[in-house]
C-alpha cells in the first residue's frame, strides 16, 4: 500500500515530532532546542536533539536522524508505510489506499523482492540439508537434541560445499546480480561470484510479520567463524532484531528469556519455553529493548555463565533499564547456558530456576562482591563503597531504601556502619549515570557533539554548512541564490536536498520536515538530517557571519566550477566558466 505525497503531509504535519519523541525520551530544552540521551545507542552526555521549528531529530553522537517518519521506524522498528498508518492512527486521520511516490514504491518493490529471494533462499537450504549432501549437518542437529518437527518449525537447512550453489539457482530464478548484490547472500569479486554460507548449518532469521530477512549459519567440522550473520541489508539490521520473536510475541507470557544465541533459543522452544528470544551474534542494543518493549514489560536474562556471559548481562542490564523494562537474571550453575542445563536437568528444573531468578540490580552487587575479599578489612570497606555509589542509581528514595535493607542482610552488613549515612554524604557529590543534569541548562559543547562525528573534507563541509545555515536563517538564501544554485552541489545526494530545499525557497514554504518525507530509507534520512544540522557557531557577530557566508559560497561555486571545466569539452562552456571564475573574485555578499 502507497500513499500520495499530500497524504504524508497532512499526517506529518498533524504529528508534532517533540510530542512524539518526548513520549520515549526525556528532553530538556536549551534556546530553540531539545536535548536528551539517545534512544539508539548508549551515551552518558546527551547529544540527541530535536528541532520543533525544523521539525527534525538528530543525534551529534551516532548520526541518527530525519523526521518524525523517520523517528518512529527507527524506534518502534517500523517501515514506512508502517510509521504512516501509527502517526495517522494516532492523529485520528483514516488514511485512503493509494500510491505516495515513484521512488518509495522503487524502494518497496526492492524490498519486497530482497523479501522474495530470501524466501527461496529458506526453501532451497531446507532442501539440502534433507539431500544426501546434507547428511552430516543434519546428524549434527540430531546430536543437538533436535528432531525433525523442530528442523521444520524453525526452517533449518545447509548450505553446500561447493561454493556458488546458491547464486547459480537464484540465477536460473530470473535475478540478476543488481538485485543479488542486495541480498547479502553473496560476494562479489575480481575472481568472480561466491556464496556467501557454504558448509553450513542454516538458520533462517524471521521478522515479526514471519518475513525472512536473514540468515545464519553455523560450520559444520572445524572452521572460522563458528557462526556467520547476515550483512545489514534494505530488510534486516542486526541490532534491530531479535531471533525467535516472532514465535516469542505469540506465547502468552508477560516477560521473554533472553539468550545468547540460536541454538539456546531453540533448546528452550523445544523445552516448552516458547518465550524465549536471542540476539543476533551481536551486542545487546537498544533498538532490542526497543523492540521487546513493544510485547512485554520484563524479561529474564539467560545468558552463559561463564565471564563472558555474566559480562554480557551486565551490558544489557543498564539498556533494559533504560528503555523501561524490569529484569532478572537465571543462575543455570553448574551448566554453561541454556541447552547444556535442560539436557541433563530437563525442562521442570529450569522452570525452577525461572521461578528463582536473581534481581538484575542484586545480580550487579553480587558481581560487584566477586572483586573483593570480604574478610580483608581494606577490601570490605571498598566494597561498601562501591555499594553506596550503586545504590544512587535509584532516583526514588523508597526504592533504594528497600534495596539497602535486603542488601544489608544479604551481605550481612551491621546497621552501625550506617550504609544509609554514607550514600547521603556520596549524593551530594555523585553525578547519576546515564541522566541529565537537572540545574545544567547549557547545551552539548562542540567537543562533545563532534568528536564521534566523521568529518568530511572541506568542501563537503561547506556545502553541509550552507544548507543548514539557510534553513536557519532565510536571510541568506535571498542573497545567494543569483550565485548558488542546486547544480553546484556536486554530491547526488547533496544536489538532491539542495533541489528540494530550492524548491521550496521559490515557493515559500520553506519545511524540513516535509523535505525528508521524500526519502524513505532510514541511512538516507540520517545522512539528510545530517546535512541539515552541521554545527554553526550561535555566538557569531554578524560582521563574523557575513565572511563565513562569503568563504562558504566562494568555496562551494569555486568547486563546482573546478568540477565542470574537469567534466566539459564544449569550447562555449569552458569560456562560460572562465567568465564565471572571474566574477566570483568580485563578490561580496552583505548580510
Amino acid at each position: 500500500m502507497y500513499y500520495s505525497e499530500e497524504v504524508i503531509e497532512e499526517v506529518r504535519l498533524k504529528s508534532d515530532i517533540l510530542d512524539i519523541v518526548s513520549e520515549n525520551v526525556k528532553l530538556k530544552r536549551s534556546g530553540a532546542t531539545y536535548f536528551g540521551l539517545c534512544p539508539f545507542h548508549n551515551e552518558k552526555s546527551p547529544s540527541f536533539s530535536v528541532s520543533p521549528s525544523k521539525q527534525m531529530f538528530y543525534c551529534f553522537g551516532c548520526g541518527a536522524g530525519g523526521n518524525v517518519f523517520s523517528f518512529v521506524m527507527k524506534y518502534q522498528n517500523y517501515n514506512f508505510v508502517e510509521a504512516v498508518k501509527y502517526l495517522a492512527e494516532r492523529a485520528k486521520i483514516t488514511l485512503p489506499e493509494e500510491n505516495y511516490s515513484e521512488e518509495a514504491k522503487k524502494n518497496a518493490d526492492l524490498r519486497a523482492t530482497l523479501l522474495e529471494i530470501n524466501k527461496k533462499a529458506a526453501r532451497y537450504f531446507y532442501v539440502q540439508l534433507k539431500s544426501p549432501n546434507g547428511a552430516n549437518a543434519l546428524q549434527y542437529l540430531f546430536d543437538r537434541g533436535l528432531n525433525q518437527e523442530m528442523i521444520k518449525h524453525f526452517g533449518m537447512g545447509y548450505s553446500n560445499k561447493t561454493s556458488n550453489d546458491l547464486y547459480r539457482y537464484m540465477k536460473s530464478e530470473g535475478y540478476t546480480d543488481d538485485v543479488l548484490k542486495e541480498t547479502g547472500l553473496f560476494s562479489y569479486s575480481e575472481k568472480g561470484v561466491y556464496d556467501k554460507f557454504w558448509n553450513r548449518v542454516m538458520f533462517p532469521i524471521l521478522d515479526v510479520n514471519n518475513r525472512v530477512i536473514g540468515f545464519g549459519g553455523r560450520i559444520i567440522g572445524e572452521g572460522k567463524p563458528k557462526y556467520l550473520n547476515s550483512p545489514d541489508t534494505k530488510v534486516f539490521a542486526k541490532g534491530n532484531n531479535l531471533f525467535a520473536l516472532n514465535y516469542a510475541k505469540m506465547s502468552r507470557k508477560d516477560y521473554l528469556l533472553v539468550c545468547e544465541g540460536y541454538m539456546d533459543a531453540i533448546a528452550l522452544h523445544r523445552a516448552g519455553f516458547t518465550n524465549a528470544v536471542a540476539s543476533l551474534g551481536t551486542a545487546f542494543t537498544p533498538m532490542h529493548a526497543n523492540l521487546m518493549k513493544r510485547y512485554v514489560k520484563s524479561v529474564i536474562l539467560t545468558f552463559d555463565s561463564d565471564g563472558a556471559g555474566r559480562e554480557a548481562a551486565l551490558r544489557a542490564i543498564p539498556i533494559l533499564k533504560k528503555a523501561g523494562i524490569s529484569m532478572k537474571v537465571i543462575n543455570m550453575t553448574p551448566y554453561k547456558d541454556p541447552d547444556e542445563f535442560i539436557k541433563n536437568l530437563g525442562p521442570e528444573e529450569f522452570q525452577k530456576r525461572i521461578d528463582q531468578a536473581q534481581d538484575s540490580f542484586l545480580f550487579e552487587i553480587e558481581i560487584i562482591s566477586h572483586k573483593y575479599d570480604t574478610g580483608e578489612v581494606g577490601d570490605r570497606v571498598q566494597f561498601y563503597k562501591e555499594i553506596a555509589r550503586k545504590l544512587l542509581e535509584f532516583s526514588d528514595d523508597f526504592e533504594r531504601n528497600v534495596y539497602l535493607a535486603e542488601i544489608s542482610h544479604i551481605y550481612d552488613i551491621p546497621e552501625e556502619y550506617d550504609l544509609k549515612g554514607m550514600v547521603r554524604k556520596l549524593a551530594l557529590v555523585y553525578e547519576k549515570p546515564e541522566e541529565m543534569e537537572e540545574e545544567d541548562d547549557a547545551p552539548p559543547t562542540v567537543e562533545e557533539m563532534t568528536e564521534k562525528k566523521k568529518r568530511d573534507d572541506g568542501v563537503s563541509e561547506a556545502q553541509k554548512m550552507m544548507l543548514t545555515w539557510m534553513i536557519e536563517d532565510f536571510r541568506i538564501y535571498s542573497k545567494i541564490h543569483d550565485i548558488i544554485t542546486e547544480d553546484d552541489f556536486i554530491n547526488p545526494l547533496y544536489h538532491k536536498v539542495a533541489k528540494l530545499l530550492f524548491e521550496q525557497f521559490r515557493e515559500g514554504n520553506v519545511n524540513p520536515g516535509k523535505l525528508l518525507s521524500h526519502f524513505t530509507e532510514p541511512d538516507e534520512q540520517s545522512k539528510v538530517a545530517d546535512l541539515l544540522n552541521t554545527f554553526i557557531r550561535g555566538d557569531m557577530s554578524e560582521t563574523e557571519k557575513e565572511k563565513a557566508i562569503n568563504e562558504l559560497v566562494k568555496l562551494v561555486k569555486k568547486n563546482s566550477i573546478d568540477y565542470r571545466e574537469k567534466n566539459t569539452k564544449d569550447i562555449g562552456e569552458f569560456q562560460k566558466l572562465i567568465d564565471e571564475r572571474k566574477k566570483l573574485e568580485k563578490i561580496y555578499i552583505s548580510l
